[in-house]
């Protein structure tokens, strides 16, 4: 057996060769495996090289790539730096020690919004700030010819926008996480007819009435915010962000939901993050090559800037995550930002049919054409009354956000709802058994002009004509029955007072913006169509309404309570302490 068979079968029982001949190899083999192991060694370091070069940004840029940059440096920047002042005095208007979740919201929810206008017209003005960075871009580059990179700038632009993204959909994810943004459809609403109502208002409650399928993409968005504040994570954050956010672009599209501007504007900042790592994504996914990442850090000798950058993150990730989750947590328990708030009359709550009707002592028989009867009467579990009349009624076309303080402004109980359902908000007196009630529907027109009126500003003359009742048209009211009806404006007076308003929210809802919002909005407040009913009832099988409607004629309501079960499963996860 020759010395190479040995060494062979040894390596082929892997077995350890007792013969130490047959270990030690010729000349010529020592002298070619020499040769193959410097050559391996070699090829080792080259290729280290190789990947050491791969791993940094290139020092020098094509000429097209440095124009680029500069345009998409200033169009970012003015789409992440907030150019209105009252976004930093607001800083200084919060109570800190009584946040509400609106005011973190407001700081993280910054887009530019210079041009006045809905829907579209939050595109202009990106077009705007893009026609801007253009011309800017042109100037810097006829300024700054010899400029071979702009790493470290790219850096510092990545990085704004990173945390610009990331605060940004945490506090669009919070609302989803602890389901305030698409509540569950209240009592009113699940006896809307389907058709009543809009294609946006249909999608949300498609959502609302699975909550947990919310609070799901709710984490979703909560973790791409996360992901987004660590650099090592960053692009797989946009990676989720750019999906999540895509998606929810295109249903508003759809769905006309009215926040397309807004979630364009994380899938935007996701591009951006995602457009240097686009060609190693496609090597390592499509072409399945081998592909090491573009890493680029700066590196702080200076232990002030070290300090700096960690008391910097740590304070952003403790108030934007920590203290966002806890006022939205409290937002939800007893304060949810899209329901009122206040209890209603806890003997009242549910749904009624209408066992009679009379208006002006005259009894109303049913009818399907008829439109002055009421059918189909709720009580919410908050403060407010719902019924159904067969005529047409103003269809609010918004989403019912935004960030009223004042129940009454409220407003998703009616966004997007048709078919006749009137939607009141009561304040009751609960010794003499009277509701105090006023439309929820209101005017843009009106609100916009009521923001306008001084707050000494007169009222209209008490003796002023007001327009023609439905019933008169009618012919149902005689003159003498009108004569003998008591006047609205006496019972207003018994509304309740700032002070009275601010004792039905829960104290644990009732934050510093909360106080002053209140009160801010009932010096802004415009007619509305006011009703002032007495209500009476034994075991709330049956309820006794009379008193005055919109119209200023007197009506009587005889509801006979209906515990309809209903197809849809009640909530588990429902907002608010009622």
């Amino acid at each position: 057996m020759s010395d190479s068979t040995t060494h062979s079968e040894s390596v082929i029982n892997n077995e350890p060769d007792t013969n130490s001949e047959a270990q030690i190899p010729t000349g010529k083999n020592h002298t070619s495996e020499a040769a193959a192991g410097t050559k391996r060694d070699a090829d080792a370091e080259s290729r280290s090289n190789r990947n050491a070069e791969s791993n940094l940004p290139p020092r020098v840029w094509k000429s097209y790539q440095k124009i680029a940059f500069r345009i998409a440096f200033i169009f970012f920047i003015l789409m992440t730096i907030p150019e209105n002042p009252g976004w930093y005095t607001q800083w200084f208007q919060f109570d800190w020690t009584s946040l509400h979740y609106r005011d973190l919201y407001d700081i993280a929810r910054y887009q530019p919004a210079f041009i006045r206008g809905a829907g579209y017209y939050g595109y202009a003005e990106w077009l705007v700030l893009f026609a801007v960075s253009i011309v800017g871009g042109l100037i810097w580059t006829g300024l700054d010819r010899k400029r071979t990179e702009y790493n470290v700038l790219y850096y510092w632009l990545t990085v704004i926008v990173r945390y610009r993204a990331a605060i940004g959909i945490i506090g669009f994810a919070f609302t989803k996480v602890l389901p305030v943004q698409m509540p569950y459809p209240s009592t009113g609403i699940l006896n809307t007819n389907f058709g009543d109502l809009t294609a946006q208002k249909i999608y949300w409650l498609s959502i609302s009435i699975v909550p947990w399928y919310q609070v799901f993409a709710g984490v979703v968005e909560l973790s791409a915010g996360i992901l987004l504040l660590f650099r090592k994570t960053a692009v797989l954050g946009a990676i989720i962000l750019f999906g999540a956010l895509g998606d929810i672009v295109y249903v508003n599209f759809a769905y006309d939901g009215g926040v397309h501007v807004y979630s364009s504007y994380f899938v935007l900042f996701a591009a951006f993050i995602l457009a240097k790592e686009m060609p190693k994504i496609y090597n390592l996914f499509i072409l399945e090559r081998y592909t090491v990442p573009v890493n680029f850090d700066l590196n702080f000798k200076e232990q002030w800037l070290k300090t700096t950058r960690i008391v910097l993150k740590t304070g952003v990730i403790f108030l934007f995550l920590f203290v966002f989750f806890y006022i939205q947590l409290n937002n939800f328990l007893y304060d949810p930002y899209k329901q009122p708030a206040a209890k209603g009359v806890s003997k009242l709550r549910g749904y009624y049919q209408v066992a009679e009707f009379k208006l002006n002592n005259q009894v109303i028989p049913y009818s399907p054409q008829d439109s002055l009867a009421w059918q189909d009467v709720t009580f919410e579990n908050w403060t407010t009354l719902t019924f159904k009349q067969n005529r047409p009624v103003p269809l609010d076309l918004s989403n019912g956000g935004g960030s009223p303080m004042r129940d009454i402004n409220r407003t998703f109980e009616i966004a997007g709802v048709g078919g006749g359902r009137r939607v009141f908000y009561y304040e009751a007196d609960t010794v003499n058994h009277i509701l105090y009630l006023q439309d929820k529907y209101r005017d843009l027109s009106a609100l916009r002009a009521g923001g306008k009126k001084k707050k000494g500003r007169k009222q209209a003359p008490a003796n002023q004509q007001e327009p023609e009742s439905s019933q008169q048209k009618h012919g149902l009211v005689a003159d003498q029955h009108k004569k003998s009806k008591p006047e609205l404006g006496k019972a207003q007076a018994s509304f309740l007072t700032d002070a009275q308003e601010y004792a039905q929210v829960d104290p644990a809802g009732l934050t510093g913006r909360r106080l002053k919002g209140i009160t801010a909005e009932r010096a802004l407040e415009t007619g509305r169509k006011r009703m002032v009913l007495h209500y009476s009832t034994t075991d709330g099988k049956e309820v006794i309404l009379k008193g005055i409607n919109e119209n200023k004629d007197s009506v009587s309501v005889i509801l006979h309570r209906v515990n309809r079960q209903y197809a849809l499963k009640p909530s588990t996860l429902s907002a608010g302490k009622y």
